[in-house]
């Protein structure tokens, strides 16, 4: 069985730890990581960037919706992701328009943080 780890965060905690604390903790996570991979026990992990980022689209009828940043409302839940690549949001948002899920749910875009720069920045090899 594969499951997605959706790993939440109170910015406001981040931003209290002490200069350093978080590049420490980012290099262990990158470690665990780098050790899980080699067991074949993780098969992919990107960090998105902030919610602030995402925008929304929900299909009711003929009305779209567009919503900046996340929004779901409590009866809807995350039953999957697609991993896209397009040149920009504008691209994405047609895209995520031609599944069928914005008419049932809500599908949120978000941009993917280069893991490679995170690494490359926190001193953590890869």
């Amino acid at each position: 069985m594969k499951f997605l780890m959706m790993i939440y965060v109170d910015d406001s905690l981040l931003e209290a730890l002490p200069a350093g604390e978080f590049d420490t903790r980012m290099r262990g996570c990158l470690a665990h990581a780098d050790e899980l991979r080699g067991q074949g026990q993780l098969h992919d992990s990107q960090q998105l960037e902030p919610a602030s980022t995402a925008r929304s689209v929900r299909v009711r009828g003929e009305r779209t919706q567009i919503t900046d940043g996340p929004f779901a409302e409590t009866k809807e839940y995350l039953a999957g992701f697609n991993l896209i690549e397009a040149a920009d949001m504008d691209e994405a948002m047609r895209m995520a328009l031609e599944f069928p899920w914005a008419r049932t749910g809500c599908i949120e875009l978000r941009p993917i943080r280069d893991m490679d720069a995170v690494r490359q920045r926190v001193g953590a090899a890869g």
